[in-house]
């Protein structure tokens, strides 16, 4: 796309995620996710019920009563999406494509990130990172963002996880709050995902499209691995056929929730045919009560 075409376009995931955040979002993502750590309050007189351990020794010497030093959470976050833009992603049969539909949802997150005056970066991916920018804070870095992803032409096709989250691992050393944006067709990341979530706090948003999931009844279907290069053919008026996919994906899926369970990785899978919007605020009240 061209300047002008992409800054239509981002004006116009503005204004449509606009009222989304400011109604929806923005008081549910401010009450789930944690600040980054404690800092200096106040010091004040010790009081029946307070911890020693909080005794400012060197102000309770100086005024010969013991005064204690009060802390609170910081409430300033850093955000990194870890986007996936491999050609898997530039798949849909419906009115978006996985990657519209990723651009939006991440577009809600940050816009939601914005109003809490947190700091949000970026790291685009395929089979290794293609771009990055650390987390800063405001708006413009928002656009910046969005920017990347909208002009976003992958050098490689296939998907490598597991690289992303180790070059992640490398570059940010401050705890974080990552969300992984991906279709998660991929292997051996699980490891990799285990260790980034032992120090930071990881949301995985997994993005299918329908077909995905379960083979239309539409005939001979040939289909192409736009990552492998791969071609196959299947006759989806077989019964037996799609009944064989969908307990293939099942399967799958259900291997995958119980992988992510294991590492205490919250995993949300959407579909492009569906609003994201249930979705999200479905997983905030549960995280939310989680808390």
């Amino acid at each position: 796309m061209e300047t002008k075409d992409i800054l239509k376009k981002i004006r116009k995931i503005e204004i449509s995620t606009k009222d989304i955040v400011a109604d929806i979002f923005a008081g549910e993502y401010h009450s789930i996710f944690k600040g980054q750590g404690l800092e200096f309050s106040e010091v004040r007189q010790y009081q029946d019920g307070d911890s020693f351990r909080q005794i400012d020794w060197n102000v309770s010497a100086k005024m010969d009563y013991p005064y204690i030093k009060k802390f609170e959470e910081t409430r300033e976050l850093n955000i990194v999406f870890l986007v996936d833009g491999s050609a898997s992603t530039l798949f849909g049969t419906h009115s978006n494509l996985k990657s519209e539909y990723i651009t939006e949802l991440t577009a809600v997150l940050a816009f939601s990130a914005l109003s809490n005056n947190d700091k949000v970066g970026l790291m685009l991916f395929c089979d290794g990172v293609e771009d990055y920018i650390p987390a800063k804070k405001g708006k413009k870095s928002i656009l910046r963002i969005l920017s990347k992803i909208l002009q976003f032409s992958p050098k490689n096709k296939s998907t490598n996880l597991g690289e992303a989250i180790k070059f992640f691992m490398q570059v940010t050393k401050k705890r974080s709050v990552v969300f992984i944006i991906s279709d998660f067709l991929d292997e051996n990341f699980l490891k990799p995902l285990s260790i980034l979530s032992q120090k930071h706090d990881v949301v995985a948003l997994r993005v299918l499209d329908q077909a995905e999931k379960e083979l239309p009844r539409a005939g001979i279907l040939d289909f192409f691995d736009p990552e492998t290069g791969e071609n196959f053919v299947v006759n989806s008026f077989i019964a037996k056929k799609r009944k064989l996919f969908a307990d293939l994906v099942a399967e799958k899926e259900q291997e995958l929730d119980t992988s992510f369970k294991k590492i205490k990785v919250d995993l949300l899978t959407m579909l492009t045919s569906e609003s994201y919007i249930k979705e999200l605020m479905k997983f905030f009240k549960e995280r939310a009560r989680r808390r």
